[in-house]
């Protein structure tokens, strides 16, 4: 009679679970965001749904998302990247050089380099010298910062038309660029999902001590994630260029790219102490902060008040997932 009374019992508790999964909250959230922006532009005179609009949305999607679908790699694994801003800017800044000069081909191989020797030493000290992630991938981005600023006074560079391609055309009301933040969302969702290498990330964030007694080079887990997450930074970089057509100092601090990108991981439910969370409910996030920038635009809010109500929808994200978790623990 247990076993039947255990068994019938079990469904609800299996919805419940899934319904208060911080993936489909947050795209949930990303519904009731995009529904209510539409009926509050719809009473100030405006038009929220409209093609211009939604194309916009996405294309502001696919940089954030880049950046964001690395820095959730990281965060698995309980680290952090802070130089994510910079590396862009200076990734727009060689791949306009290096196009002008050499060609697309070898500026993409430039940028990736560029950016996975970036993730390689942020990961090295981390792991190797012991400082935290915080303070190392923060010094990073004023290494990267002071490189900038003694070799760049404003844009350089130019990016040939048949780049610009990728930031411009669509696929009917699809962004071209959306394809490839997909191409990278789904192979870092199967890397964390469906690889040795992404079991090991979900184990050293987790628990980096017991993941170690258990078998796990954590240190070497945790320099591929750095790597990793520049990596998806570089493509952001390439993309940011085929938009602006030259490279640009100011691409990455000034939409402040490595704050934004945290915000959208939290709010996609991946903790930022490690081991829970994932690249569905980070795009999420992303969609979120995209939607929630375009409703303000439109209705010209004032700078601090869209930073009142992001941080408040940060904030209130957390504290939700903080009261579910003992619940999904037990």
């Amino acid at each position: 009679m247990n076993a039947l009374r255990t068994a019938a019992a079990a469904p609800p508790t299996v919805t419940r679970l899934r319904l208060t999964d911080p993936v489909t909250g947050v795209w949930l959230a990303a519904l009731a965001v995009t529904l209510v922006g539409w009926i509050v532009v719809a009473a100030d005179g405006g038009d929220f749904l409209t093609l211009t609009n939604v194309v916009g949305i996405l294309q502001n999607c696919v940089a954030l998302g880049l950046v964001a679908v690395g820095q959730s790699a990281v965060i698995l694994t309980g680290s952090l990247d802070l130089s994510v801003a910079y590396l862009i800017s200076l990734g727009t800044l060689v791949a306009a050089e290096t196009m002008e000069g050499a060609g697309v081909l070898t500026a993409v191989i430039a940028v990736l380099a560029l950016s996975g020797a970036v993730g390689l030493a942020n990961g090295l000290v981390v792991t190797g010298l012991k400082v935290n992630a915080f303070i190392a991938t923060l010094g990073a981005a004023f290494i990267l910062r002071g490189w900038i600023e003694d070799n760049y006074a404003g844009p350089a560079g130019k990016v040939p038309a048949s780049f610009q391609h990728l930031g411009y055309d669509r696929i009917g009301p699809v962004p071209v660029s959306l394809f490839l933040l997909a191409a990278v969302a789904v192979a870092m969702w199967l890397i964390t999902r469906r690889t040795r290498l992404g079991h090991h990330m979900y184990a050293t964030g987790g628990d980096e001590h017991a993941a170690r007694l258990s078998g796990v080079r954590t240190r070497r887990t945790v320099i591929t994630a750095h790597v990793l997450c520049s990596l998806c930074v570089g493509a952001a970089a390439l993309f940011l260029a085929s938009r602006l057509g030259a490279g640009a100092p100011w691409a990455g601090t000034e939409a402040r790219y490595d704050l934004e990108s945290i915000a959208a991981v939290v709010l996609g439910g991946t903790a930022l102490a490690g081991g829970r969370g994932g690249v569905a409910g980070t795009l999420g996030g992303v969609l979120v902060l995209a939607v929630l920038d375009s409703v303000f635009n439109q209705l010209s809010v004032d700078p601090f008040f869209k930073n009142v109500v992001r941080g408040v929808v940060i904030i209130a994200a957390v504290a939700l997932y903080a009261r579910r978790s003992p619940g999904r623990q037990a």
